[in-house]
């Protein structure tokens, strides 16, 4: 069996939904080429009839989902390109609890620009 790398993905949800959807979405296919095994619980938990995000109770439970799942991560990818959002921050503040290794990222321009329109991260 392949021992790829587990990896828990923090990108951005809120806000632009559809834009970030498709940034995380990316991001996701930047792992899998780096050889890792990705995991993006706000694509999945968020999705029609699974959870809703803007349901507190919801998002609480996806939240707890997500960690639990990071227990067995190897490391958190944060992707950089559209900022950090406070759900972001939640993430990257609990790798570090558990210590975590956690890598920052930002996507190939090319593929940025078929996202967003521009080639440039967003300034935070």
């Amino acid at each position: 069996m392949n021992t790829s790398t587990l990896v828990v993905v923090e990108s951005p949800f809120a806000g632009d939904v559809s834009t970030n959807i498709k940034y995380a979405r990316a991001c996701v296919m930047d792992c899998l080429k780096r050889g890792e095994f990705p995991f993006a619980s706000h694509l999945l938990y968020t999705q029609t009839g699974v959870l809703r995000d803007n349901v507190p109770s919801e998002r609480e439970l996806g939240i707890i989902a997500g960690l639990a799942w990071g227990e067995r991560a190897d490391k958190t990818v944060v992707y950089i390109d559209l900022g950090v959002t406070r759900g972001m921050e939640f993430g990257i503040n609990a790798a570090r609890q558990v210590k975590r290794p956690i890598e920052y990222r930002t996507l190939n321009g090319d593929v940025l620009y078929r996202i967003i329109g521009k080639a440039t991260p967003i300034s935070f």
